[in-house]
Parts: structure tokens; sequence; C-alpha cells
């Protein structure tokens, strides 16, 4: 048995303007695929044990990422899935053919790149070889994916924790086409919604568990729902379910059951964002703290430029004090600090600079508290996520985490590898979505989420599709109509 593994992830925001080609991936294969810390090791790693287990040769492939952004520079694109398909051409003949997709994937020529992947994948290994996926559910499903492929199995949890359990989900049915059944059928239902599911919140807690408990493996396979990625413009935009059955019937049927439940709770499953007054005013009559605060907007996991100063510039009006912000992506003043090292003093001007969804520069002495070299953050529980040269900076009576790379904040380790201690501060504002949950949510006195002007906005009803032109909810309260 030969097995081929290959990842190629990013998630395309229509709305950015933070820009995406090559040189925004990170890339392994091979060996080195195995042994760096990056956001993918966790399902790479588990790939190769659960090939070892079956005694199985392996080939790696390519295994990109990128921080998401705008859609991907299309030559870049192209040369990315040349890549990955010259590493599986190299390895042939294979058995089988996993890979890891984001599901969100978009070039400027392209709306669908993981459906494009796949079919070039498909013609790579022909009809017969397995081809199987598993996917963020932060997705635009298409009928290419599926028709591309054998199974395509999204992750069931946000904050994303279970990307290796879906690993294995792929080892049970490449193990049973291996041996001879037949693929199985699968069953779509477009729930005809556009939203968000953090899945540690009723009612959805409950689904997604259920979810899980469905797989039976005798007569049901697999069921994913698949949120969608509100800010990705396609055809495709929104949520559905998605089940394999060994019959079509029995797929569809459940998918069609399952739907209809997401409908029921569209509006209770919905995440409640605060104004950001709100948000301050929570904070000063909380008893203790930390209470944490999700800077819902500008998450740069969703392709945010992560600089934004709107609640950084309320905090600082209000004389709220004991208040850290994490991660802003400044890497000029990221070189400020180290040029003058920790304990001097840097007139800053912080955040305010990548786009309109920025808000206006903070300006404001501050004291560098401490530096990292090519630090990192844990994410997911497990993994590691790069952040690049970092400074922590203090004034005003708030503290600053930047960044010279872009990314979310995911865990408290962004605060703590600079010395910063979580727990003795009022409140924390986390520059990330909902994947900082596992991380903070032991700290947490109290978690909000935050609505500020930003790439990534929550009205969902009036998002400024162009090409997304379904009749959804919450644009329509009838789109079955």
């Amino acid at each position: 048995m030969h097995l081929f593994f290959g990842a190629l992830v990013t998630e395309s925001n229509s709305f950015s303007n933070i820009p995406t080609s090559r040189r925004s991936f990170i890339e392994y294969s091979g060996a080195d695929a195995l042994t760096a810390e990056f956001l993918l090791s966790d399902v790479v790693r588990r790939f190769a044990l659960r090939a070892s287990e079956l005694g199985a040769a392996t080939s790696i492939g390519l295994c990109a990422y990128a921080a998401p952004g705008a859609p991907v520079v299309h030559a870049d694109y192209l040369a990315l899935r040349a890549r990955l398909l010259e590493d599986l051409e190299r390895a042939l003949p294979v058995s089988a053919v996993f890979l890891f997709l984001h599901g969100a994937m978009l070039s400027d020529a392209c709306l669908d790149c993981e459906g494009d992947v796949l079919r070039e994948v498909r013609k790579t290994v022909g009809a017969k070889t397995p081809v199987l996926v598993a996917l963020d559910p932060h997705a635009h499903l298409t009928r290419d994916m599926i028709e591309q492929s054998d199974l395509l199995a999204f992750m069931k949890e946000y904050p994303h924790t279970d990307g290796a359990k879906r690993i294995d989900d792929l080892f049970r049915v490449a193990q049973s086409l291996l041996a001879g059944q037949p693929r199985p059928a699968a069953g779509v239902a477009d729930c005809r919604i556009v939203g968000i599911w953090p899945t540690q919140l009723p009612p959805i807690r409950a689904l997604t568990d259920r979810l899980e408990s469905l797989q039976d493996s005798e007569h049901i396979v697999s069921v994913s729902f698949v949120h969608g990625f509100p800010w990705g413009d396609t055809p495709d935009t929104g949520g559905r379910v998605l089940v394999y059955a060994r019959e079509r019937a029995s797929a569809q049927h459940l998918a069609d059951a399952l739907a209809a439940e997401i409908w029921a709770i569209r509006s209770a499953s919905q995440p409640q964002l605060l104004t950001v007054d709100g948000a301050l005013d929570a904070v000063e009559s909380a008893p203790d703290g930390p209470v944490v605060l999700a800077d819902f907007a500008d998450n740069a996991g969703g392709g945010a430029p992560a600089d934004s100063t709107f609640i950084l510039r309320a905090v600082l009006e209000r004389g709220l004090e004991d208040v850290a912000f994490a991660i802003f992506y400044d890497p000029l003043l990221v070189d400020f600090c180290r040029q003058v090292g920790v304990g001097a003093r840097v007139r800053a001007r912080i955040g305010g600079k990548l786009s309109s969804f920025s808000g206006t520069p903070v300006d404001l002495e501050v004291e560098v508290k401490g530096l990292a070299h090519e630090a990192t953050q844990r994410a997911f529980g497990t993994a590691t996520d790069r952040l690049g040269d970092t400074a922590w900076v203090c004034g005003g009576g708030v503290d600053v985490i930047l960044s010279s790379v872009r990314t979310q904040c995911f865990d408290p380790t962004a605060f703590t590898h600079l010395g910063l201690d979580c727990g003795t501060r009022r409140a924390l504002v986390v520059k990330s979505m909902n994947h900082f949950q596992t991380g903070f949510a032991p700290l947490a006195r109290r978690t909000l989420w935050v609505g500020t002007p930003g790439a990534l906005n929550a009205d969902f009803g009036h998002l400024p599709y162009r090409v997304f032109d379904k009749p959804y909810w919450p644009r329509d309260e009838g789109p079955f109509a």
C-alpha cells in the first residue's frame, strides 16, 4: 500500500485588501513537513501515524498554508497547484490520495480552487484511485468538490480542534474502498443561511455532538455541517449539510432533516455582538477579571488587517487601565522597538495603517517591556502558529502585543511568551473571532464578542455580494419560497 498526502490551505476574503501571493505561503514537503512546527503539523503527523499503523509506504507532497487574505494571485495559485501535482506524479502509482484543503480558497480568476485542484488530481490518478479530503467547515461546498473526490470530511468543531479526527475518518473510508466497497453516495442540503456558528455555544453545541454519533459506518458513512465562509463571494456561498451513506436516498433524507434543524435554530445559534461602549461598560462593571473581548471584525484568521484601533482608542479615551491587546500586526513598530531595546521609550504610532477598516493610528508614548525573535503561540491546543518578531509595549495603562507576522490571537501564549501575565489584567482584547476559545476559556471570567468596523462585517444581511445572488437568511426571511 502506498499513500500520498498533500495540503494547500488558505481562506479567501473577497472584501479584504490584504494581498495573498506565493510569498504568503509557508511550504514544506517530505520529511520536513513531519518535523516542522506550523498550523498543519497535527494533520500531517496524524496521516503519517495512521499510515504507519497500516504498514503503508507514504509520500508527502506539498503542504502549504497562508494566513487568510484577499483572493490569491492567480499565477501564484497555478504555481502552487502545479507543485502539488508534480509531487503527486512523482509518487505514482499510489493506492489512495489524502488531501487537506480549506474549502474557501479563491484566486483572482477562480472561485473554486479546491474543486479545480481535485479535478486535476482526479485526472492524474484516474477514476479508480480513492481521493479523500479533510477540510475546514468555513468552506464553499461545490459540485466539483463532491464529484471529483470519494469523500469530503469537514471538521465539525469551531474552534477547529478536530482536524486529526477527520484524518481518522478518511482512513476509515479509505480502508473500506481499498477492500472493494463501493464509493458512498452523497446527499447535499442547502440551509439558505449565511452566518457563523461557534460550536461551543448552545444550541449548535448539541447538534454538533449529534453529527459525530450519526456516523455509524454501516449505513451513514460521514456527516458534515459545512458552515460556509460569509466573506467569500461565490455562487456557492452559505451553509450546507453533506451526508455520505451507502444509499443515496438515506444520504439525502438525513441531509434534509439536519438542514431543517439548522434552519429552526438560525437566530438562536448566532453569536451576539456588543458595541464597543457596551463591551467596555461590561468590563468596568465586572467584579474581577480578566474579561476577554473578541475583536470580531479584525480577525486576521478571516482576512482582516489585524491593526484596527477602534477598541484601543475607546479604552484610552475612558482611561481604563490594566487592559491588554493581542495581536496587533505592526512590523514597522516591532522593528522600532527592536532598535531601542527593552526598557527604552518610544513615541509609537500604533495600528491604523493597512486599510479603511483599520481606523486611525493611535499615537502613544510607550515603554518597550519585552522582545522576542521568531516567536510562536500555541493554536487549537496542540498546534504551533508563527508570530515572527514580537514586541510588548506599555503606555496609558494598556499593554499591546505587536507582531511582524499577521495572524490572529489563538492562545494566552501570545501574551505570556513575552512575560505578560494575563491573569493580572482587567481585560484581554484578542483580535480573533472564535479560535481563541480553546486557549482562553479556562482563564476568562467572561467572554464577549465586540462588533467594530472591519473586513469581517457581521451584518450578514447586507454584505456587498456581487457574485452570490441566491436568496438567503438573514437578507430574506423566506429564502425557500
